[in-house]
């Protein structure tokens, strides 16, 4: 399959150390550059932005000057994140792309804009303002990708997406990609696609993910700050800890900062360059924590994340999915921790079942993860 793609892509490919491609990208890459329409859904850490990245790249006609494709994501760091594999795979092809996102500068946006790409990578709002001051062209656009399809097609966004897709040629050709599909996404996603092909792909061997151990502490609300203190001691750890409600983030940033413990926070409400500046020093492995919410830190890939901890309960299965598929990746161990109170902890194994993953309690004995009967033999010794 990899060898029916333009030069520039096997060479990457070669260069890039993967071995074989994995199962997304085996059954994705042949239907994308027949020119199907296609909705895909594979689990978190699969490979599904080269899955699209790469028939994208391989279908760019670099001897035509206008727009012919682009990709939108629901969040600034998400299209940032998809930005740089574009510009890392892209190396060397005459392919010019740019990213365009909400909360960054206009006018810089507009400089970037008359480079004439080939390429945008955007976030709804801002592309579709831009669109309608007639500053971005989409009537040679061929190719629209949704990635993370089911946050783009929540009500807040899904207007302007609709309006987004209806802005480009007849003959479009519309690829959504998510982790998790709700029969509401999959319905909405088939009215902007036409004879669309429908791909499921479970668990992916490929992507070999590594051993991930799902542990809870039982806690009242108001303790959770003190177990989080202890998360954050834990040696050699590198914690991604997501929160339900921006209001209480502050809180905990406060407190935590207040015992000099290594932690940062990201959410929607904050600046683009405060939103970079700690995903930064969180992927440089300069601080220990990121506290975020889950619009933020939606289909973030951050190398060695040792532990996903869950301080408010996911508010469905498929939020438990996501968050979860934020460690363990590529092979690597990973834990994920739901600090729950009583009435959460029912929840929490409901989901657990469901998943088919084992659930243990843990408690913290000498600041280390312990089982309750080995505290119990400790102190008798």
């Amino acid at each position: 399959m990899l060898n029916t793609l333009k030069p520039f892509l096997q060479e990457a490919w070669e260069k890039s150390g993967f071995q074989n491609p994995t199962s997304i990208q085996e059954s994705a890459i042949p239907l994308i550059l027949e020119g199907k329409d296609l909705i895909a859904e594979s689990p978190t850490g699969t490979g599904k932005t080269l899955a699209y990245l790469l028939p994208l790249l391989d279908k760019i006609d670099t001897d035509v000057q206008g727009l012919q494709a682009v990709v939108l994501a629901s969040s600034q760091e998400l299209v940032m994140q998809v930005y740089q594999e574009f510009q890392k795979w892209s190396e060397g092809s005459g392919v010019r792309g740019t990213s365009i996102i909400g909360g960054a500068n206009v006018k810089r946006q507009l400089e970037k804009l008359k480079k004439r790409p080939q390429v945008i990578f955007a976030t709804p709002g801002r592309l579709f303002e831009l669109i309608k001051q007639k500053k971005v062209k989409m009537h040679e656009v061929k190719l629209v990708v949704l990635d993370e399809g089911d946050q783009l097609l929540i009500p807040e966004h899904l207007n302007t997406v609709q309006n987004i897709v209806k802005s480009t040629m007849n003959d479009r050709q519309v690829v959504l990609f998510s982790a998790t599909m709700k029969a509401v996404t999959e319905k909405l996603a088939k009215d902007l696609t036409k004879d669309q092909e429908v791909l499921r792909i479970e668990k992916d061997e490929m992507a070999s993910s590594g051993e991930v151990e799902h542990i809870y502490f039982l806690c009242e609300p108001r303790d959770k700050i003190k177990l989080l203190e202890k998360i954050v001691r834990l040696e050699n750890s590198k914690s991604l800890a997501f929160i339900n409600d921006i209001g209480e983030i502050q809180v905990f940033k406060e407190k935590l900062l207040f015992k000099d413990l290594s932690i940062g926070i990201l959410h929607s409400d904050m600046k683009k360059l405060e939103r970079q500046a700690a995903l930064k020093s969180f992927r440089d492995g300069k601080m220990k924590m990121l506290i975020a919410t889950d619009v933020a830190a939606r289909g973030l890939d951050i190398q060695g994340v040792t532990h996903v901890v869950q301080i408010d309960s996911p508010k469905d299965i498929a939020q438990y999915v996501h968050r979860a598929g934020r460690t363990g990746r590529m092979g690597a161990n990973g834990t994920i921790i739901s600090l729950v109170t009583e009435r959460e902890e029912r929840e929490l194994k409901r989901y657990c079942r469901e998943l088919n993953v084992p659930l243990q309690k843990r408690v913290f004995y000498q600041g280390q993860i312990s089982e309750e009967n080995q505290r119990v033999q400790k102190q008798k010794r």
